[in-house]
């Protein structure tokens, strides 16, 4: 495990954003599979960890979004906060949502785990492209 993740883990930083940062991994509130999601698709990232996005959408809003990962820490950390962020918005605000939104919600994200905030959003992405597509929106 990387000091990054023992340090979040063990919860050995006294920063707010480090508290931030373990209630995501701990108890991620969108952690999970979704059974008749009106969207899913799941991609495999460069480092080999698979993320799943499912959402559920109705006039164009995101009412329920659920992700679910064999990751490391830091993809489940911002697999959490690209669907916090998501949760009750619109596709375009969505579609909004960046790689560097995430990194700036969890400060504390190595430079070297920047790679977990650009699958999370792709995958979230793909999930709205997914239903665009099937719904021709």
């Amino acid at each position: 495990m990387s000091d990054f993740n023992d340090e979040i883990m063990n919860n050995n930083n006294s920063s707010d954003d480090s508290e931030d940062i373990v209630s995501f991994i701990r108890s991620p509130k969108h952690f999970g599979r979704m059974n008749n999601p009106t969207s899913a698709v799941c991609i495999k990232g460069p480092c080999g960890d698979e993320m799943e996005f499912y959402l559920v959408i109705n006039d164009g809003i995101i009412e329920e979004v659920k992700f679910y990962t064999d990751g490391c820490i830091s993809t489940i950390a911002c697999g959490e906060v690209a669907a916090r962020l998501a949760q009750g918005k619109s596709i375009n605000e969505v579609l909004d949502i960046s790689p560097g939104k995430v990194k700036q919600i969890l400060k504390e994200l190595p430079q070297t785990h920047s790679h977990c905030s650009i699958l999370a959003v792709c995958t979230l992405h793909r999930a709205v492209a997914d239903f665009l597509l099937k719904n021709k929106f």
